[in-house]
């Protein structure tokens, strides 16, 4: 799971270790600020790609919706780039996907794995590229299966 990759050209920028995840995942959901159509066509092609439109991604303006629901693993997830603030963000959030077990978000480039209002994951990878004030680079993993989220976890990078 990716977020806030900013890349200008292809997929290369965001490193070997995202790289080989991606291309042993089933499923890749990007919650936005891709910024490239080139970029975006490469991770297709690696793997089953889901992705939203983030407020930096104006090559793919009317290529990718704002906000995303999708089925995965029996599990409701919903996509969007910008939850808004921190507070208030779980209720707002549950709000907004009332319907949603997992809610994927980033923009903030701050990665986030808690649980919200009536227990709904919220989940943002960070970014794998631009770590601003964090303390690394970060992506993020989710396995799903039998309607629930079996494991989660955010991957530091070096």
């Amino acid at each position: 799971m990716l977020s806030d990759s900013h890349l200008t050209k292809g997929i290369d920028g965001i490193g070997d270790q995202v790289l080989d995840a991606v291309a042993r995942a089933d499923v890749v959901l990007h919650a936005g600020d891709i910024t490239s159509r080139q970029a975006l066509a490469e991770l297709e092609v690696m793997a089953e790609t889901y992705a939203v439109l983030g407020n930096n991604d104006r090559e793919l303006q009317g290529l990718l919706p704002e906000c995303r629901l999708l089925e995965l693993g029996g599990v409701q997830i919903a996509m969007v780039h910008d939850s808004g603030s921190r507070a208030g963000r779980p209720r707002r959030l549950h709000r907004r996907f009332p319907d949603a077990d997992v809610v994927v978000f980033g923009h903030s480039h701050v990665p986030v794995d808690e649980l919200g209002e009536h227990e709904q994951l919220l989940f943002n990878p960070g970014s794998p590229t631009q770590r601003r004030s964090q303390p690394h680079r970060t992506f993020g993993r989710l396995r799903l299966g039998g309607g629930r989220v079996l494991r989660r976890q955010i991957e530091i990078l070096p």
